[in-house]
């Protein structure tokens, strides 16, 4: 029973088409904002001047000193970039998971993905060294996050666990080994060098290079695509396995693929940015909670909803205490559980 005295907002009956066309414009707005704001303010025009500059849109002369085009192009355009494309792949991921588990509750980090990558991390920052160079972290933390995906696979096998609720289990499981494992390999390896893992374990965008941002972009492509073209199996999942296959949707078969799949999205994505809760808990519930359960609607939006909150994330992560970036995980964590809060006391006597 819905509270009389409760005013809901609905967006449902706006075309898809013009609430995606919002989303990108705010977007942009968004992430021109973040190239401009920082220790160091830049003027919008100088932003965009580079920017044109850099693409060949303009041939008018720079105005601008060599150190502001470096700050632009080099350090704040690839991190803003990342923040989007991080965002974009945790919401939907979060989308995915929450309808072939039918939890709410589900995220990206729930089948122990995120433990994986950061013991990747771990296991690279404290004992082998940056072996590979710069992509070491990433490389070690996207293994990590494969590793994790597999023996969560294998404990669902091994314990016959082809239930939504039991692959869950398996997943939390496999989480808590590999957080030991995690923190075994701190206490084993140097002290001094630690605070680098902390702060990876608390997330930041400050692994963001022009020459990695290729494959979380392509991984987000892809696995996206796959997801919005399934929309109507997701659709299908929530109702349950049953209805499900009457609706024929092959469930078991389908649910693993889409974990293989949100794993990868997932791994792609924390490799480069660390661990950053809540987004993909948060935003496809206040998705649904504007434009209804249609997950035609919801994956889409959830991406570009995603990569805006974590645009503005980074935003106030650089500007909060300069020179100084806050780690965005801390930021996510905080504005993600107070609005959760603030959600179910609107919707309490809703389902979410």
């Amino acid at each position: 029973m819905k509270n009389p005295n409760m005013k809901k907002i609905s967006l449902a009956n706006i075309p898809l088409k013009f609430l995606l066309l919002i989303l990108i414009v705010l977007l942009i707005i968004f992430m021109s904002v973040a190239i401009a704001v920082g220790s160091i303010p830049i003027s919008q025009s100088t932003v965009w001047g580079v920017i044109g500059h850099k693409l060949s849109l303009t041939n008018s002369l720079p105005t601008w000193s060599m150190g502001r085009e470096n700050i632009i192009w080099e350090v704040r355009l690839p991190r803003v970039i990342l923040a989007a494309i991080v965002g974009a792949t945790l919401a939907i991921v979060g989308a995915a998971l929450q309808s072939i588990t039918r939890n709410p509750l589900a995220d990206p980090h729930l089948l122990g993905i995120s433990s994986g990558a950061a013991l990747g991390a771990i296991i690279a920052l404290l004992h082998t060294g940056m072996i590979l160079g710069a992509i070491t972290v990433p490389v070690f933390a996207f293994l990590g996050a494969l590793f994790a995906m597999f023996l969560v696979l294998g404990v669902a096998n091994f314990s016959m666990a082809n239930s939504a609720g039991r692959l869950i289990l398996a997943g939390v499981a496999v989480a808590f080994i590999l957080t030991a494992l995690g923190n075994l390999f701190i206490f084993m390896g140097d002290h001094r060098a630690s605070h680098t893992v902390i702060f990876w374990m608390l997330g930041g965008l400050g692994l963001a290079q022009w020459n990695q941002l290729w494959f979380p972009l392509v991984t987000l492509i892809i696995g996206a695509s796959y997801l919005i073209y399934k929309a109507k199996y997701l659709n299908a999942m929530i109702l349950g396995d049953e209805t499900a296959r009457t609706l024929g949707v092959p469930a078991q078969r389908f649910r693993l693929l889409v974990i293989i799949i949100c794993a990868l999205l997932t791994g792609a994505a924390v490799a480069f940015s660390g661990v950053i809760g809540f987004v993909g808990l948060m935003i496809p519930h206040i998705i649904r909670l504007l434009v209804g359960g249609d997950y035609r609607k919801v994956l889409p939006l959830s991406a570009l909803f995603g990569a805006l909150f974590l645009v503005f994330a980074d935003i106030v992560a650089r500007v909060i205490i300069p020179p100084e970036d806050m780690p965005i995980g801390i930021l996510t964590g905080l504005a993600g559980g107070i609005a959760f809060i603030f959600l179910m006391r609107q919707r309490q006597n809703v389902s979410l």
